[in-house]
């Protein structure tokens, strides 16, 4: 396959804007439904152009630069992020904060990445000074610097200075933009995402996709590596066209996303699992009696944990429109990797073997029926890309595991990312692993739980999420999805399971969504009903007693913005005693049931 070949994104886009000026790059959907402006080629390359001109003027080639966009300046983003590459400079993507952890993330970028400019919209630029100078000053860190960083409003260029663009000399390796980590376990983190890390995974898509005729539907924020690097980067790399809509816009009325996509008629469009059951929950397909989902080839799903159930629901909701279960594309990626790991081989159905619950406590692969007692389903995310290397090794002795064992995820590939930010140590853990016993490598730690089964990989978790009782391994989404399924009360996808350290033993704790309608009624007995309900559920099903229990609001569990649970977060905030809960349980402290207890209680009868 002869693919094109660039130096860097700035040589894409350029070259773009001269083979097919005319063509429309993005066209962006206000509300999610009516087209309110677009970007040909030669329109976001001249303006790209007009932003590097100015900031060149007052910073230097390398210097970082601030990106805060709300959602609904989509094309504003896109020009600047290629503005700060035309510079240059590298890109910093962050939403616009509102509430004082988002300033404190800010003020964490600020820091971190020695930044001195901001770019935001002409609306925007006062009300976002005036707010940061604000919030800095009700803070006590004394690091934060607000009065040395300088906002600039970009959404209106004077294209007229384009013509006085100097192209930077940059090459492959020169840094584009930091893509920071979800902080789903642990603080964010810093990804340097080269100008060749992207041109590599858009050419990782290609192999992937040779025969699609790239349409696409992008809703993902653009500050998510999903929504920048498939939803943007790809799009200029095919040389097709992409329409835009605000992720708030998809969330306020999911029907808008397939709406758009039986009107523009995308064949790709996708998001992580969590968007699938939004949609049969509260999309009625009456309401679309016209609804054409016939040329959606490719329905991306990732960014969390794939749930085999949402697939089927979604498919057979959405079927009669046209939907086909196998334009369902489940893949594996991270920020580290710059965006895709693995993926599925199209139009082949993903595969979902079930695997035996007493092996994989043990970190073995026992595949069985669904038919057997709790047995669990494994869902594909696919082989690894063109040009990837997947193995799967023992955390503890850093050599790979048999092939029936579950271990650490390593991969190896040229559209990795190197490095962290100025954080040495993490980035040599992380960037920098070797086989002990071959001393291959170096090999990226993705810090996620797995297996490889005829050539595909599995995720079975993540190594830090992974609690132990009795000796047995549990990941937490089994056990959430256990607590979730116990009673009809409780929100689907809103639940996060962790342990806590009591008297030298770990505890399960549970935090848990009640849905809307139980909220408004909710009384003691069906407090105690519910959350006799999620015990008896987790006792029975996996002997594990439950320590404590916190029932919540809807769409209150601390999440991050692509929908992964931070579940430690929630630890954290329930060792603080800060959970928001309305109503909560734990066991008395000398409670400890044995094993033979748990038995009793779950019913188990013996053989």
């Amino acid at each position: 396959m002869l693919l094109p070949s660039y130096h860097s994104l700035i040589d894409l886009l350029h070259d773009r804007a001269h083979q097919q000026p005319h063509s429309r790059a993005f066209t962006f959907l206000k509300d999610g439904e009516l087209e309110s402006g677009y970007f040909t080629y030669q329109a976001l390359d001249q303006q790209a152009r007009a932003i590097a001109t100015h900031l060149q003027a007052v910073a230097a080639v390398g210097d970082r630069v601030l990106l805060v966009y709300p959602f609904n300046t989509c094309l504003e983003f896109i020009a600047a992020l290629f503005g700060c590459f035309y510079a240059g400079m590298i890109a910093v993507p962050i939403r616009p904060p509102q509430k004082a952890e988002e300033w404190a993330d800010f003020g964490f970028r600020q820091q971190e990445c020695q930044v001195q400019l901001a770019l935001t919209t002409t609306g925007l630029v006062d009300k976002l000074h005036m707010a940061w100078l604000e919030w800095s000053n009700q803070t006590s860190d004394q690091l934060l610097q607000p009065e040395k960083l300088s906002w600039i409003a970009t959404d209106q260029p004077a294209l007229d200075a384009a013509s006085s663009w100097q192209k930077p000399t940059i090459d492959a390796d020169a840094i584009a933009y930091f893509q920071y980590t979800s902080g789903s376990t642990g603080v964010p983190k810093a990804v340097v995402i080269t100008h060749d890390n992207v041109l590599q995974n858009c050419i990782n898509f290609q192999y992937a996709f040779p025969e699609l005729n790239f349409r696409g539907l992008n809703w993902l924020p653009l500050t998510h590596d999903m929504g920048l690097v498939a939803g943007i980067m790809q799009t200029l790399y095919a040389g097709a066209e992409t329409y835009l809509m605000s992720p708030i816009a998809v969330f306020q009325n999911p029907s808008r996303w397939l709406q758009a996509i039986s009107t523009y008629k995308p064949t790709i469009s996708g998001g992580p699992n969590f968007i699938y059951d939004l949609c049969v929950q509260r999309v009625k397909p009456e309401q679309l009696p016209n609804l054409d989902l016939s040329s959606w080839e490719i329905a991306g799903n990732g960014a969390e944990p794939i749930r085999p159930e949402t697939l089927e629901r979604f498919a057979e909701v959405f079927s009669p429109y046209g939907f086909r279960y196998e334009a369902f594309y489940l893949s594996y990626g991270m920020a580290e990797a710059t965006l895709v790991i693995s993926g599925g081989r199209p139009p082949q159905p993903a595969t979902i073997p079930f695997l035996d619950k007493q092996a994989l406590e043990q970190h073995r692969v026992m595949l069985g029926l669904q038919t057997e007692p709790g047995a669990r389903p494994a869902v594909s995310c696919g082989n690894a890309w063109h040009r990837n290397r997947v193995v799967i090794v023992d955390p503890n002795t850093l050599t790979a595991c048999s092939s029936d064992g579950i271990g650490e995820i390593w991969v190896q590939g040229a559209g990795l990312s190197r490095m962290y930010w100025q954080r040495p140590e993490q980035t040599e853990q992380t960037f920098q692993a070797y086989l002990s016993d071959t001393g291959e490598g170096p090999f990226l730690r993705t810090g996620d739980l797995g297996f490889i089964h005829n050539g595909e990989v599995f995720i079975t978790g993540r190594l830090k999420d992974m609690m132990i009782f009795w000796g047995l391994n549990f990941y937490p989404q089994t056990l959430e999805q256990t607590a979730e399924k116990s009673h009809p009360a409780l929100v689907p996808n809103g639940g996060a399971a962790f342990s806590v350290e009591l008297e030298g033993e770990e505890r399960l704790v549970l935090m848990q969504e009640i849905d809307r309608t139980t909220l408004r009624q909710l009384n003691p007995a069906q407090v105690e009903e519910i959350i006799g309900a999620m015990r008896q559920a987790i006792v029975s099903e996996h002997l594990v007693d439950v320590y404590a229990i916190a029932l919540l609001k809807p769409g209150t569990l601390p999440k991050t913005p692509s929908g992964k649970v931070q579940r430690h977060r929630c630890r954290a905030q329930f060792l603080s005693g800060t959970v928001a809960a309305v109503a909560e349980w734990s066991a008395p402290a000398p409670e400890r049931l044995n094993p033979t207890d748990l038995v009793q209680l779950s019913g188990i009868q013996e053989a």
